[in-house]
């Protein structure tokens, strides 16, 4: 009796079973029939992730492509909003939220021509303008630097009559956000130099890192001289501001032909990556020795036994206090990713403002790139952490860097000469570096073609003529001596038409050029790339590393 009660009881189940998986929706009864299917079609068992994607490819795709519409209307007619709408609105949202609260602290200063007002006003406008100019893409080309479009921001709000004078940026508070972001962008350089890639790069790296820059910067010190009648020392120093490549603008470019296989076989993209990031530290090293002798009082000779004595303080004070970073905070603190990126910035911040109060403006530079350089040698673990947050500090004064560059272009100060003799001094200059560059890559196994593209690959000038063009300016104002001045303003104008002429053509000729001038390796040579690419260089892991420091200039 107990084991009929208990086959019953089973028949039961079995029944209810049986009825609830009749009840169950059609698609599973589908999915396990093509699920056998598949397996009785290729003798092997799928997965029901394998099956749907064989299915999906047998479905038609009208129906999904008539879904996708209606979808995003109602994400955007939600209640409450979603999507683009809803980003929209916070974004919206928090800008007058930030106004706001500045607002009820300041009171006036924070109203229609007040000084906070046009910080704020600049800053975000140079943020649109940026997100504007980054949405520019044309197939095949890479996208056009955002830096251009916060530059043209700060132009147009200068030159617009009615903007204009609602937009009145003290200067005071002008030269010291541009002195912040420039003790950024130098603590990313220093942090970005890399000594194993020192100690192994070859001499064609050495020949383009240094002979395009000096050479640039030379002739366009006899030509400012003669044209623009400045002084040698202001003249050499104007040569310096336009003798650095911008990576801002290479190294994405060098990256989307490197993706595409462009060069590789022969390291192109990774070579120009590498040697722009010291062509920018010798830059800056040249402007900043010239800095100082163009403000010292005395003789010649004074004047530049001065200036090697601010390279030689410089130097030596970012030895000491990039072996103070270097140990404090130590690694058994909390947080000592963050503390080690508030004490970067904020020495490089301090070694900026301090050598100007001092009277010693072409230390500050070098000491922010040597305090940088001897404290990431010991953070290798952090160092990409520190770096990581002195990116976001960069993403935030960015903005104000490029956009009060624009702004202290006045379209009715300019005299139409002074533009034609700035337009001549960056041709010529800009001429004689791409013959330089040509001739010094002729004897390292290049092509004709590939030559000719590495040539024309370090037209593009912005980064580095924002960070230094107005540093001259500033340090003129605080002399108050109206020459030195008119000198100040002309290296900043030859900077702003640098950034605004060779940004963009550079951009474009790397784009057209590199699929035309470079050979492109096959799927099967990827290997034979990394090789050479060790041979010119270092090998692929350090090579990566390299890509993220020539970005960081």
């Amino acid at each position: 009796m107990a084991e009929d009660d208990l086959v019953a009881e089973t028949e039961d189940r079995a029944s209810s079973a049986s009825m609830s998986n009749d009840i169950l929706p059609t698609h599973h009864t589908a999915k396990e029939a093509s699920l056998a299917d598949s397996k009785a079609v290729d003798g092997n068992t799928q997965t029901e992730t394998t099956a749907l994607l064989n299915n999906s490819g047998q479905q038609p795709q009208e129906p999904m492509a008539e879904s996708k519409t209606p979808g995003r209307l109602n994400q955007i007619c939600a209640c409450p909003p979603q999507g683009i709408l809803a980003r929209t609105i916070t974004y919206g949202v928090a800008v007058v939220l930030i106004w706001a609260v500045v607002w009820s602290i300041t009171g006036e200063e924070c109203l229609p021509g007040g000084n906070l007002f046009a910080i704020l006003f600049l800053f975000f406008f140079a943020v649109i303008g940026g997100k504007l100019m980054g949405l520019i893409k044309l197939p095949g080309l890479p996208p056009l630097p955002p830096l251009l479009g916060m530059l043209l921001v700060g132009f147009l709000l200068r030159n617009i009559p009615s903007v204009s004078d609602l937009i009145q940026v003290e200067v005071k508070w002008s030269a010291a956000l541009r002195s912040i972001a420039l003790a950024i962008i130098l603590a990313r350089a220093g942090l970005g130099l890399d000594p194993k890639a020192l100690k192994k790069l070859k001499a064609v790296c050495i020949r383009l890192s240094f002979g395009p820059c000096v050479s640039e910067a030379c002739i366009a010190a006899v030509v400012s001289h003669f044209l623009m009648h400045l002084p040698w020392t202001w003249g050499f120093l104007l040569g310096f501001v336009l003798g650095a490549v911008s990576p801002a603008v290479v190294v994405p470019s060098m990256l989307i032909l490197q993706a595409g296989g462009y060069g590789v076989d022969k390291g192109i993209p990774t070579l120009l990556m590498a040697a722009g990031s010291f062509d920018d530290i010798l830059a800056i090293t040249g402007f900043n020795t010239c800095l100082g002798i163009a403000f010292s009082t005395g003789s010649t000779l004074f004047s530049v036994l001065r200036g090697f004595l601010e390279v030689a303080i410089g130097v030596a004070a970012g030895g000491l206090l990039g072996i103070f970073v270097r140990y404090f905070p130590s690694k058994d603190q909390a947080s000592v990713v963050w503390k080690r990126a508030f004490f970067l910035v904020g020495l490089s911040v301090f070694a900026i403002f301090s050598t100007v109060n001092l009277g010693f403006p072409g230390s500050g530079g070098l000491c922010t790139i040597v305090l940088a350089f001897l404290a990431g040698l010991s953070w290798s673990d952090e160092k990409k952490e520190v770096e990581k947050i002195i990116g976001v500090a960069w993403e935030i004064f960015q903005p104000f860097l490029f956009g009060l560059i624009g702004a202290e272009i006045s379209v009715f100060s300019l005299k139409p000469e002074t533009v034609g003799l700035c337009v001549a001094t960056l041709s010529i200059a800009l001429v004689v570096r791409i013959t330089v560059t040509f001739l010094l890559v002729s004897f390292a196994g290049f092509e004709l073609k590939e030559k000719i593209f590495i040539s024309l690959a370090w037209i593009p000038k912005a980064t580095v003529q924002a960070a230094i063009g107005s540093l001259a300016l500033d340090t003129a104002r605080t002399h108050e001596d109206e020459t030195l001045e008119q000198y100040g303003m002309d290296v900043l104008t030859v900077a702003f038409l640098a950034i605004l002429i060779t940004a963009p053509i550079g951009a474009l000729i790397i784009g057209l050029a590199g699929p035309r001038l470079l050979h492109k390796a096959d799927t099967g040579s990827e290997d034979v790339g990394h090789e050479r690419t060790e041979e010119i260089d270092i090998s692929g892991h350090e090579r990566t590393e390299e890509i993220d420091i020539s970005g960081r200039v």
